[in-house]
Parts: C-alpha cells; structure tokens; sequence
C-alpha cells in the first residue's frame, strides 16, 4: 500500500516530467517543422503531406528525448525537495534514499513500457510510413504536373526538361531535355513531347517526337547528332527510402527471426531504450542530492553528461555488432549494467552516512 508520502513524491515528480518532456517535444517540433517546410518548399510539397510527415517523423524521434526526460524530471523534483529543505524533515523520520525508489518507479516503469511499444511497434511503422509518404510527395512533385514555361529538374538534378507551350492535345510543344549518363551530356529538342507513366508510377517515360539529339563529353570532339522522329527519354523515380539504412523499419519480429549481425545489433538498440529509462530513473536518486546550500540545478550538468557518455557508449557497442567485433550474447548489455552499477554505489555512498545520522526509533 502506498503512503502520502509515496503519492506526493509521485506526483512532484510526474509533473516535472511532463514539463520537461513537453518542453523537450516542443524543441523537437521546431526542428522537425524547418526541416520539413525546407523540403516542402524545395520540392513544393502539399500542406496535408506536411503535416503528416511532422507528425510521423515526431513519433520516430519522440523515443529519443524520453529517457533524459525521465532522468532530468526526477533530478528536478527531488532537487526542489532538497533545495527547500524537505528532504532534511524526509530523513529525520528515518526516510533514507532508497525509500524514493517507489515513487520514482511508480512513474519509471509505466514510461519504460510505453516505450518499448513505440520502439518495437510503433517507431518502425512510422518510419516506413514517412519514407513511402516522402518518396510520393517528390514523385507527385516532380512529375505530377509538368507546365510550359518552367524548367523542372529530375534525378537529383542530372536531367533537366523545358517546354516552351502547351499544345491543344495535352501535349508540350518546343521541348528541350539534357541529362547526364556515365559522364557524357544528352541533349534532345523536339516539337513535340508527352510523358507516360510505368512500373506502377515508379518511372516516367518522356516520349519526344521530331527532333534532334546532341550527345557527347564536354571539352572533346566527336559529338554525335541524331535525328529522331520518336525518342523515349526514362526517368526512374527512387525506391521509397532508397539509399537509407532500411534495418530500422523492419518489423521487429524480423530481426528476430534474423542472425545477422546488424539486425541483431538493431534489435538490442530498441530493447536499449527502456531499458535506459529504467537505468537512468536508478541514477536519478543519487544524483539529486543536494549538499547544503547547493543550487537547485547544480548537478543538472553533471546528469547531461552521463547521459551523454551512456548513449554514445550504447552507439559505439551498437556498431562493433554490426562490425562482428562484440559478440551478440555481451552486446550492449555491458553498458546498461555499467550505468547501473555507477547508480548503485552512489546509492551505496549515501545510505551509510543515513544510516548514522537516523536517529533512533525514526519513523519508516
């Protein structure tokens, strides 16, 4: 059964995480909005697709922030405990730092399980979903309305279409298209042009009709001309996160089916992130004691920098997976009980000199 003084640690501590963690939301916000209106506004995307590419792109880093969330909000709480002096009347009744574990973890374990789904279940799921989402919305924006009087840029940039007018039969009159292909420069003017979709809309066909093509290297001789009563002209839209790292939207049953080094090396990374949480709400409790007449935010330097060397140390034993330098069974498991152990020898410091000071017959 939990005590008053259980649920008001509970809820000081709650409060300081859901304003640390909307504070922490909101500078993600920011900066997945510039990003994204950046893309939009370069390859004119439609205000629905952008929306939702924020919104999705949010729940794929939201997993990020919740740990230091979690480790700064009870720092905080327990630090304004300590700063006015409540936790001195705490200890007087014999309430040692290891009796803040329950609260603590009250709200730790609830966090850490909410996210494992969105690592496991969710994280993936949206990750896919912005890929396939951006690749659309640059397709549709590259080749969903082709208009006179407008150059238009295709295959980041190494082929570019002009038409001078619109024809009454829905074609483009007066065309000029130049690419780039294996170093050499194609140059086709036609009349007429018309653009044909293929492979379900992962292609366009610019079909050119009475025209000439130039072709050759820039700054060598031997440039060849052709004329041409029709000249198909193929532009290949890429693959739906082509040339990302695809390992991180494979549904998590995948990788466990799977042997290989990277994917087990990115089933820990997810597995990781709860387990961090709950790693970092142990180092929580040591770390906010305050010494007299310490600030309230003293030690809020010395909390970013663990977590700093922690995560890097969880990326580096991530990659040395990947590479077969760490074996799989050893993984990154080394660091979370590294990070644990540090925790409980804080513990271990303070809980002495507690038990010395507690005078006898305390309340518990």
């Amino acid at each position: 059964m939990f005590s008053r003084f259980d649920h008001y640690v509970l809820r000081e501590v709650t409060v300081s995480w859901l304003a640390v963690t909307g504070v922490l939301f909101g500078i993600l916000i920011s900066n997945q909005l510039a990003q994204v209106l950046g893309l939009a506004a370069t390859h004119g995307f439609p205000r629905e697709v952008v929306f939702r590419l924020i919104a999705l792109t949010a729940l794929q880093n939201v997993v990020l922030f919740v740990p230091i969330g979690l480790l700064l909000a009870v720092m905080l709480a327990l630090g304004r405990l300590y700063h006015e002096s409540e936790m001195t009347a705490i200890r007087a009744c014999g309430v040692g730092p290891s009796r803040l574990y329950r609260p603590v973890f009250m709200l730790a374990v609830p966090v850490a399980l909410g996210l494992a789904w969105l690592t496991f279940e969710v994280g993936p799921a949206a990750r896919t979903a912005a890929e396939v989402l951006r690749s659309r919305a640059m397709s549709d924006a590259q080749f969903g309305r082709l208009e006179a009087g407008t150059f238009r840029t295709f295959a980041a940039g190494s082929a570019v279409f002009y038409a001078a007018r619109n024809e009454p039969d829905g074609t483009l009159g007066e065309v000029f298209v130049q690419r780039q292909v294996d170093g050499r420069v194609e140059v086709a003017v036609a009349a007429r042009a018309e653009q044909r979709m293929l492979e379900g809309g992962r292609a366009q066909l610019l079909i050119l009709r009475d025209g000439e093509r130039y072709e050759g290297v820039p700054g060598q001789p031997g440039f060849r001309r052709i004329r041409f009563a029709e000249h198909g002209v193929p532009i290949v839209i890429p693959e739906a996160g082509a040339g990302r790292d695809r390992r991180e939207r494979r549904p998590t049953a995948t990788l466990l089916a799977s042997g290989e080094p990277g994917d087990i090396a990115e089933l820990q990374r997810r597995a990781s992130l709860p387990v961090m949480a709950l790693v970092l709400a142990l180092l929580a409790v040591p770390l906010a004691a305050l010494r007299p007449r310490e600030g309230r935010y003293a030690r809020v330097a010395v909390a970013i920098l663990i977590y700093l060397v922690y995560s890097n140390l969880l990326s580096a034993a991530q990659v040395w997976i990947e590479r077969s330098a760490l074996d799989p069974r050893v993984g990154v498991w080394w660091v979370h009980a590294l990070a644990a152990a540090g925790g409980l020898w804080l513990l271990q410091r303070q809980s002495p000199l507690l038990q010395r000071a507690r005078p006898a017959g305390g309340a518990r």
